[in-house]
């Protein structure tokens, strides 16, 4: 079962660096002594004053006295960890920047597997009917639990351990089908036709698709459709299997889906970028000392065949540096409407009691140099979608990628164009 999470872009190796040495520091100009640490909330105040003093891309902290900040915190007695850990918020809140935050254990956990792909449930992803309320099945994830089970699209959870769904929001449904590995369920499930039937299905690790893909006869164009949920660890190889396998059944065009991916991995946007541009830089990350490191293409791309770009308003981050890069390599048409606007890294660390904190390290810029924090990436072309429209949509998510969908219908129109225009400037090209 997926989770959201907040709008950002992660260093990946930095990510899982901190996350296996534990991200432990030396103290600098330390005033409370090492038994007094030991084991006290201290320690994980100090942890992250000090990450934040080595890596935080604002070398003045917003006109914060840093060094001071440290004493005041030290100077503190912290009966438990919820008065360290508002310390901590209260602290990194001084700093202006909310992508720079602390996260408790569970939400750290969160995290790890919202970017490693991989959780502990069923494998279902589910929906509630806004007419009726019920809750029902939208997909069985393939090699899953409840696949094996027979679970498909269109079932209804009736009950989640003997507790009625109708009394659960979404976020209370999933919370009741989570549990640890080897952990059952058990579920009642309405399907249409036949009675209703209990099911009982034992948790397990799941991988979670970052990628979905298909073909759509679009008239004479074969378009190979690709959404991309996230960039976590496993998406890179995901999309690789979704170019491949289209181009192999004859795509004629491309529509990939950026819509609604808060992001995620920088590396994973380097890497799938360079699967559509055979060449042009993709973006130019800037840390705090001023340096550069810019990501180009390597002449490894899969595919040249057209491309267009849905974003929207919730495609932030890693999803703006692969919308930015396509767009302005002339790559691919971007379609929709202005994306999020964040233009900025983050490195996530573990932290010795279970809690982590993602830190603010650089800033990233399109091949342009404009900087994008707070405007966001512009379409090519501008396509809004109504309230009512964008709620037909959440509310029936198997309209998304069908000419229901008025921003991916917008982009078959822009492909059909740029395959007339294809032909009348090379007639020869036609077939016959």
């Amino acid at each position: 079962m997926k989770k959201h999470i907040t709008t950002q872009s992660l260093n990946f190796k930095k990510f899982f660096l901190a996350f296996a040495t534990g991200t432990f520091l030396p103290l600098l100009n330390p005033i409370a002594t090492q038994a007094e640490m030991v084991d006290s909330p201290k320690s994980v105040v100090d942890e992250v004053w000090q990450i934040v003093h080595r890596e935080y891309v604002d070398g003045d902290f917003n006109q914060v006295d840093w060094q001071r900040k440290r004493t005041e915190l030290l100077s503190r007695d912290y009966r438990n960890t919820r008065q360290a850990y508002e310390a901590i918020e209260g602290a990194l809140k001084d700093l202006g920047d909310p992508y720079t935050r602390f996260l408790a254990p569970d939400q750290f956990e969160t995290l790890t597997n919202q970017t490693s792909g991989r959780v502990s449930g069923v494998g279902i992803r589910m929906a509630i009917d806004q007419r009726t309320q019920d809750l029902y099945v939208v997909e069985a994830i393939r090699k899953s639990p409840a696949a094996e089970m027979g679970l498909r699209r269109g079932d209804r959870i009736v009950r989640i351990d003997g507790k009625p769904t109708a009394l659960m929001d979404l976020e209370q449904a999933s919370e009741a089908m989570q549990g640890d590995n080897g952990t059952d369920v058990r579920l009642q499930i309405a399907r249409q036709g036949e009675s209703s039937f209990e099911v009982v299905i034992t948790r397990a690790e799941i991988q979670i698709p970052a990628v979905d893909f298909g073909m759509r006869e679009e008239g004479d164009l074969k378009i190979g459709y690709i959404k991309l949920e996230e960039f976590s660890s496993n998406a890179s190889a995901q999309m690789e299997e979704a170019i491949t396998s289209l181009q192999e059944n004859n795509a004629s065009a491309f529509v990939l889906d950026l819509r609604g991916n808060p992001g995620g991995l920088l590396f994973a946007s380097v890497d799938i970028a360079r699967m559509w541009m055979e060449e042009g830089e993709i973006v130019d990350v800037v840390d705090r000392r001023g340096g550069h490191r810019r990501f180009h293409a390597n002449n490894s791309a899969l595919t040249d065949l057209p491309l267009v770009v849905l974003v929207d308003g919730n495609s932030a981050s890693a999803s703006e540096i692969l919308a930015g890069a396509l767009k302005e390599n002339n790559r691919a048409t971007v379609v929709g409407t202005n994306t999020f606007g964040k233009g900025t890294v983050q490195s996530v660390h573990s932290l010795s009691d279970g809690s982590g904190l993602a830190v603010t390290i650089s800033r990233y810029f399109p091949p342009s140099g404009l900087n994008i924090s707070k405007n966001g990436i512009a379409p090519n072309v501008v396509q809004n979608i109504s309230r009512q429209q964008l709620s037909n949509l959440r509310d029936n998510p198997s309209l998304i990628g069908t000419s229901s969908d008025p921003q991916y219908y917008r982009a078959i129109s822009v492909l059909r164009n740029l395959a007339t225009s294809s032909v009348e400037q090379n007639p020869l090209s036609r077939n016959y």
